[in-house]
């Protein structure tokens, strides 16, 4: 009888990064439903800078699903997002079609380990900092990481794609 491989456990983005043996911190924290800013909380619950966690959108370019990875302390710029990758027009994902390309749910989309891999522009601020943080693929849950690893694992375009 042939033996299973054990597959490591945890969310498809941490699977991910320890599939790739990529280093990382896992933070784990309690989120309260009744939280404005997914974002904020995150960065309020491990005491790091807001300019340091980032958040993880999905906007359609085009027609086209694309992720948007900006620090939670500003807001995306859609435009710049265009730009970025060549294309005339950006606007939200409708926020099924985001859960359901990604395999995530809101508030906890993760740039790693998605269902489906979808083009993705990470805020070139992230390169200020010698690690930041991204949703680890659940509420609650985030993976602090260098921004070259996360450009690196999600074949990502870094431009400025952020505004405050």
């Amino acid at each position: 009888m042939a033996k299973k491989e054990k597959k490591p456990g945890g969310t498809p983005a941490t699977v991910a990064l320890t599939t790739t043996g990529t280093p990382f911190t896992l933070h784990a924290y309690e989120h309260d439903p009744a939280s404005p800013s997914y974002g904020e909380e995150a960065a309020r619950a491990m005491g790091v800078e807001p300019t340091r966690v980032f958040k993880t959108l999905v906007a359609d370019v085009d027609g086209e699903l694309t992720v948007a990875v900006v620090p939670v302390a500003g807001q995306l710029d859609l435009k710049a997002l265009a730009a970025a990758v060549g294309g005339k027009k950006a606007a939200m994902a409708d926020p099924a079609a985001a859960e359901r390309t990604t395999g995530y749910v809101r508030g906890g989309i993760s740039p790693l380990g998605q269902r489906k891999r979808l083009r993705t522009v990470l805020d070139s601020s992230a390169e200020e900092h010698t690690t930041i943080c991204v949703s680890a693929g659940r509420r609650g849950l985030e993976v602090e990481l260098t921004p070259q690893a996360l450009a690196h694992l999600t074949s990502a375009t870094l431009a400025p794609i952020g505004r405050s």
